[in-house]
């Protein structure tokens, strides 16, 4: 399926970058992959990683896609979308954005209307083959659509639908910036085993390899985190002590709280960024 199609990403970035990567490992020859990139340093990161076609103009990368993802910032996808309309409008390519907060009405404005859109949010860990996405699409994208975009992001990992666009700022809170929480959660960990009188190495180690290990438990045993949870919890032991601070400390009103912060600032970029700037 992806191998027979033309794609180009309008940034070059870490994500482009490991979706890159992911596609050719699945087959997709470079030479029809494009890349389109302002930054000299970008375009040479790219290339030296893998040969696809890198270009610093937008339009010209664009012209003869298939699949235009777009994989910049935020903050200038509004000039990045304008800069390719004309020629998006010529070819009506699959759209795809990995861009948090952008919402599809107003990427789909900036780009001339009419096209098939489909916004995905992705995580870092598809640097490694090991992300997490989630694919909302509006009513012009075609079932055959569908399956390539799907199949675009699970070149990089996990890839499940939502249908309500309105969800995509809450998969960002929870997959999208989720690495981030248990990058702290592994930090505080190692502190307080160093604290505990452990040299520092073997206090990362074992944290490192403890998240790892209950990560691969959670994926592979087919048991809810609650049920493993239980499962290693004696009554009075230690894992029942150190749970039972967690539990004093509220510790689930806080990451209920921590999630909804960074839901609702999702919403706010996606107001921000639907506004005209003077």
């Amino acid at each position: 399926m992806l191998e027979d199609l033309r794609i180009a990403f309008i940034g070059g970035g870490n994500m482009a970058r490991s979706l890159v990567g992911g596609l050719v490992a699945r087959g997709c020859k470079p030479g029809r992959i494009s890349v389109s990139d302002p930054s000299a340093e970008q375009r040479a990161l790219m290339a030296k990683r893998i040969p696809v076609r890198m270009s610093a103009d937008g339009a010209a990368a664009v012209q003869d896609a298939d699949v235009v993802v777009f994989a910049v910032k935020p903050q200038v996808m509004k000039p990045a979308a304008e800069s390719v309309a004309a020629a998006v409008q010529a070819r009506k390519p699959l759209v795809l954005s990995i861009a948090a907060g952008i919402a599809a009405p107003d990427l789909e404005h900036w780009l001339g209307g009419g096209l098939a859109i489909v916004r995905a949010m992705p995580n870092t860990p598809a640097l490694l083959g090991a992300g997490a996405a989630a694919l909302w699409a509006n009513p012009r994208v075609s079932k055959a659509q569908r399956a390539t975009a799907q199949a675009l992001l699970e070149a990089v990992g996990t890839a499940l639908w939502i249908e309500d666009e309105s969800l995509m700022d809450a998969v960002t809170a929870l997959s999208g910036s989720g690495p981030a929480y248990f990058f702290l959660l592994m930090e505080l960990l190692e502190e307080a085993g160093i604290g505990l009188g452990l040299p520092s190495e073997a206090a990362r180690q074992l944290t490192l390899q403890t998240a790892f290990g209950a990560a691969r438990m959670a994926l592979e045993s087919g048991e809810a985190p609650a049920a493993l949870r239980k499962q290693v919890t004696s009554p009075g032991g230690t894992t029942a002590a150190a749970l039972q601070v967690f539990e004093e400390g509220e510790l689930k009103a806080v990451v209920a709280r921590a999630l909804t912060a960074a839901r609702d600032r999702g919403r706010q970029l996606s107001r921000e960024s639907g506004k005209e700037k003077p």
